[in-house]
């Protein structure tokens, strides 16, 4: 349901994606791939059939949401008007968030940056290191409750994409010659209003950019991966840990405001809300471990 709704996006934005041969046969290959495993494991006879089993569920699952997610921000781009800067950096002087501060203090300390930038992209191990613990440990629960709050957090984040498109603080804030440039780049001023201009049609599969500035989808994340986590004594403190940095490395290596990541954990507890309501069967309770 969840691709035809995103097809259906991208037709109404009028793109198409753009994959090169070999990829899509690699692409295919290993959801094929991965689809067989899951079928030919479904009554496993051994204790590794089953962890791979559960594997390839969770990941497969997962990544799915994530690239489906990647792509629909794409059309949502395309077709959304205006941009929310001025009001999220209103918000932030409220808050007396000084972003250019924040960004000079990384510039002149560069010993920083190599460090920011692999927390920033801790994004993507958090969920490999939770999703391999459920499955090795046999707790389909608590993986099937991470996997659907992280696909209901993707859908909220995407609907406030609609009403706050932003070029980031770099591409709004900073004047004249950029001394670093983040991870995050200046993509959200370069593709956003192409994507609206029609002057980019096809959407590379390979080589998604993130383009959602509120709300920061790695605070949703960071606050989604804690949560998850914190029932589980042996993860708990190194996941904290790890993304406490990702989330100091946000406002820099992603290029957001500091009310982009507020708003983000806004979406974050609202989503667990939402879980704890809707879904009880998922046993939200996990076992210490």
């Amino acid at each position: 349901m969840s691709a035809v709704a995103v097809g259906l996006l991208m037709a109404e934005a009028g793109l198409t994606l753009s994959v090169p041969t070999l990829d899509a046969l690699s692409i295919t290959a290993a959801f094929l791939l991965a689809a067989v495993a899951r079928f030919v494991l479904r009554s496993p006879a051994a204790p590794w059939q089953r962890v791979l089993r559960d594997t390839v569920e969770y990941v497969g699952l997962f990544c799915s949401i994530s690239l489906l997610g990647a792509v629909a921000s794409y059309a949502v781009a395309a077709t959304s008007t205006g941009f929310a800067d001025r009001s999220l950096e209103t918000f932030d002087h409220i808050l007396r968030f000084d972003w250019v501060r924040w960004y000079d203090f990384e510039v002149a300390h560069p010993a920083l940056v190599p460090v920011s930038r692999i927390a920033y992209q801790s994004i993507f191990v958090t969920p490999a290191i939770l999703l391999g613990y459920f499955a090795f440990q046999g707790r389909k629960a608590e993986a099937r409750w991470f996997i659907a709050s992280f696909w209901l957090a993707a859908v909220i984040t995407l609907l406030l994409f609609t009403c706050f498109p932003a070029q980031g603080p770099l591409g709004f804030l900073w004047h004249g010659p950029i001394p670093y440039m983040p991870t995050s780049a200046m993509y959200q001023v370069d593709l956003i209003p192409a994507l609206r201009d029609h002057a980019i049609r096809a959407v590379p599969l390979v080589g998604l950019h993130g383009l959602v500035s509120a709300p920061s989808f790695h605070t949703v994340s960071a606050v989604l991966y804690i949560a998850a986590a914190w029932p589980i004594a042996r993860l708990r403190w190194p996941i904290l840990l790890l993304n406490a940095a990702m989330l100091l490395a946000t406002p820099v290596e992603g290029t957001h405001y500091l009310t982009d990541m507020i708003v983000g954990a806004l979406v974050a507890l609202a989503t667990l809300a939402t879980m704890m309501l809707l879904a009880p069967r998922f046993v939200p309770a996990y076992r210490a471990g």
